[in-house]
């Protein structure tokens, strides 16, 4: 069975020509043109992907994108927009965007970034069927059980986007060694081109302001100036 990708976009030129070159690529394509079609056909369809224009008729793409992470709806979402406006990228990946591309755009580089994610959630989906025993993380106050996506602070459960989430646990995986930005970028976000290494300092923000007691002096994910970050055992 293909993968299954939902186009939300109503400029219907751009619609037609996502929807042609994933159908090239052998995926199946739904589409909708507004953002209340969009949302109906999200909850209906259970697509693999959605393709998330911001600038919507009837309900705008950031609405889209809050309301299905509010029905706890996971769907890899990457946000399309013709703004250079940094304020609405950076808003976009808050509530729960994986990524954003900005107009014009390549179909090719589409086509790659969708490949990218979803490669990612099969590589998941197997991790998690081999696991045999249920594997914990614990440092300081925090406890991470990778194989129930949950998460907890001093047994108080926290809420991560999926992607958030993977980035948590790759942090852990590290921990104790500096990974810079383009590191993080490759290996959460599996991009095989140049990509932009804001995405990793949103979701790095958002971590820490459901981890850390003060996100301004921040004891588990510190950056290392010039660097990147480095997760690390909170000091007593």
């Amino acid at each position: 069975m293909n993968p299954k990708v939902l186009i939300i976009e109503d400029e219907i030129s751009i619609s037609t020509l996502l929807e042609y070159n994933l159908k090239q690529a052998e995926y199946d394509v739904i589409t909708a043109l507004d953002g209340q079609e969009g949302l109906k056909r999200a909850i209906e369809e259970q697509p693999d992907l959605i393709l998330l224009d911001l600038m919507l008729p009837k309900l705008d793409g950031m609405e889209v994108c809050k309301e299905l992470r509010v029905q706890k709806i996971n769907t890899p979402i990457i946000m399309l927009t013709a703004k250079d406006d940094e304020f609405d990228k950076v808003l976009g990946l808050e509530l729960g965007a994986d990524d954003y591309m900005t107009k014009p755009f390549s179909p090719r580089e589409v086509i790659a970034r969708v490949k990218a994610v979803l490669r990612r959630s099969k590589v998941g989906e197997r991790q998690a069927k081999e696991e045999t025993s249920e594997l914990v993380y614990h440092m300081g106050h925090l406890k991470v059980l990778p194989t129930r996506f949950e998460a907890y602070l001093d047994g108080k459960p926290l809420e991560f986007t999926p992607k958030e989430f993977e980035l948590l646990i790759y942090l852990l995986q590290n921990k104790n060694r500096v990974l810079t930005r383009d590191q993080l970028l490759s290996s959460v976000w599996h991009y095989d081109f140049a990509g932009d290494t804001r995405i990793v300092d949103v979701h790095i923000s958002h971590l820490r302001e459901q981890i850390e007691e003060n996100s301004r002096k921040p004891k588990y994910i510190k950056t290392i100036r010039g660097l990147g970050y480095k997760f690390e055992e909170p000091k007593v």
